[in-house]
């Protein structure tokens, strides 16, 4: 009888130990909660940089046609693709590859994040004839996500470590 009466005593105590503990924790809130009328939420950390979500919605296209002077889902030249992917973000961009030549701010292939463009020549003119957004941000090493003319005539990513692409860079710039 005493044993038992000892066991529930201790359960009784050690309960209300807990009990207080979690009341103690949940009294204050603790670092990324929030207060709102008492209630304590903890809200989801989103660590997604813009040009994080430029990357992602980019790639959403991935496969899509490349259609000279295309501008839509239907189909994109590079500029296009570029101009339609800004500006679902209400960012003006240029919807000339050529134009985009002293647009933005000019920055170091090491330095390059998600969502900088690349800008290349024409594979046959001495002018800016392609672009491309920083996919995989790597300097000479990047992954960039493009809609080609070439063999595969569709959004796709490449590297800029292709020689065709290495060969034919001019800079990366920043419009973000």
């Amino acid at each position: 009888m005493k044993l038992t009466l000892f066991i529930g005593l201790s359960i009784l105590v050690a309960s209300s130990v807990a009990f207080s503990a979690f009341k103690s924790v949940k009294s204050s809130p603790q670092k990324n909660e929030i207060t709102v009328n008492q209630t304590f939420v903890n809200p989801i950390e989103n660590d997604d940089s813009l040009g994080d979500r430029i990357v992602r919605y980019g790639m959403e296209f991935l496969g899509t046609p490349y259609v000279a002077a295309g501008c839509s889902k239907d189909g994109f030249d590079c500029s296009g693709f570029i101009y339609y992917v800004y500006n679902n973000f209400k960012i003006k961009v240029p919807r000339s590859s050529s134009q985009f030549e002293n647009f933005g701010e000019e920055i170091p292939i090491a330095d390059v994040k998600k969502g900088d463009i690349l800008l290349f020549l024409s594979p046959t003119r001495n002018v800016i004839g392609h672009i491309g957004i920083v996919s995989n941000p790597k300097g000479m090493d990047s992954d960039f996500i493009h809609s080609t003319s070439g063999r595969e005539m569709q959004v796709v990513i490449t590297s800029l470590k292709k020689p065709g692409y290495t060969r034919r860079f001019v800079k990366a710039i920043r419009v973000l």
